[in-house]
């Protein structure tokens, strides 16, 4: 019988437990993206917390292209000393240290004015009305060579590998979309054409970081947005070809932000207390799993210890990772592992977010 608390290995990489922190915004980076103290400490409670393999939140690969505050920054060398240090210092506490990287794209409020938003089409995004520029050829040229750029920075500040943020109306999930997808060209109709600038991504990537180096994607096992979205057997297709470009694992997730015809029907969902409701993405990622070779992370409102043991013997999901719960509770893995699997101090409120930084709402007035 398999356990959460069991020691695995991802090609070289050793995971102490299956458990994962999902990339998880912090609104606390500076405004060039360098680390601050503040950022600092999250990482280390959480490396403390008992955790085996932490994402970081998103990290933006061209310095002119920011989706949100507060991000880290990946584009340039002048980060490889300070994340280098940093990620020593994680590893120190036992933990693994991943960097999620990304191109955002018109999925943003932040300082639209003045500057280009690439999309694959121009397109309003339904939440945030976003309407951006359709990629020429050459833009998709330089996000690829971007991201390649990035992952070879983040090996040599010492990150034990890269996530590629494709999923959650981000550029790579939104060429994935027929919705916000509808080129002519090569990157646009047919699902092969519409994961073409993710598959050319990770085959630049893997010629910067070599063959061996742990690189994993965040995408959907379905965007739950009928003929707008991706589905399950579109996912599955991807996940394929990715892993014959050698992926070294997929972390999935789902949802859309259409908010006001799909109310609850996004990434991260309310009212999930109940065990019926939460895990709510595992079935349909265990519908593409069966079907792959490479290692399986599966996100989406896991808040039992009980429940995550069911799927994992039950399905060929491999292992978890957790984002409100963690943000709220970094020392939720070593309760759970010390045998106190009481309900997690997070009740799924989604009330994270703040402009002086993204906390739990019940450590917020101690900020």
């Amino acid at each position: 019988m398999k356990q959460i608390f069991e020691e695995t290995h991802i090609g070289g990489l050793t995971l102490k437990n299956r458990l994962w922190r999902s990339a998880t915004w912090m609104n606390m980076a500076d405004a060039k993206g360098h680390l601050t103290d503040r950022l600092e400490q999250v990482y280390l409670d959480l490396a403390r917390g008992g955790v085996g393999t932490i994402i970081t939140g998103y990290a933006f690969v061209l310095e002119g292209e920011q989706p949100n505050p507060g991000m880290l920054g990946i584009y340039d060398d002048s980060f490889i000393p300070e994340y280098r240090t940093f990620t020593e210092k994680i590893k120190a506490e036992g933990a693994n240290i991943i960097m999620q990287i990304i191109y955002g794209g018109s999925a943003t409020d932040f300082k639209p004015e003045g500057r280009e938003i690439w999309g694959p089409s121009a397109v309003p995004h339904p939440l945030f009305k976003i309407v951006p520029s359709e990629m020429t050829k050459g833009n998709i040229g330089t996000v690829v060579e971007a991201i390649a750029q990035g992952a070879k920075r983040a090996k040599a500040g010492g990150f034990d590998g890269v996530q590629i943020h494709s999923a959650h109306t981000y550029l790579f999930s939104q060429f994935l979309s027929p919705y916000y997808n509808r080129r002519q060209d090569e990157y646009g109709g047919s699902i092969e054409n519409r994961s073409r600038i993710i598959c050319e991504t990770l085959e630049a990537v893997r010629k910067e970081v070599g063959p061996d180096y742990p690189v994993f994607i965040k995408m959907h096992c379905c965007d739950d947005w009928e003929e707008n979205g991706l589905s399950v057997e579109e996912s599955l297709f991807v996940a394929k070809e990715l892993e014959k470009r050698g992926i070294s694992g997929i972390e999935f997730s789902g949802g859309n932000l259409d908010v006001h015809n799909y109310p609850n029907a996004g990434p991260i969902r309310g009212g999930i207390l109940k065990p019926s409701s939460q895990s709510y993405f595992a079935e349909k990622t265990a519908q593409i799993a069966r079907h792959l070779n490479v290692p399986v992370i599966s996100v989406g409102g896991h808040r039992t210890p009980e429940k995550l043991e069911h799927i994992l013997n039950t399905t060929p999901i491999g292992y978890f990772s957790m984002a409100r719960t963690l943000h709220s509770e970094p020392n939720l893995v070593n309760r759970w592992r010390q045998g106190d699997q009481g309900k997690p101090r997070c009740v799924a409120c989604n009330k994270c977010w703040d402009k002086d930084g993204n906390i739990c709402i019940l450590d917020r007035a101690s900020r």
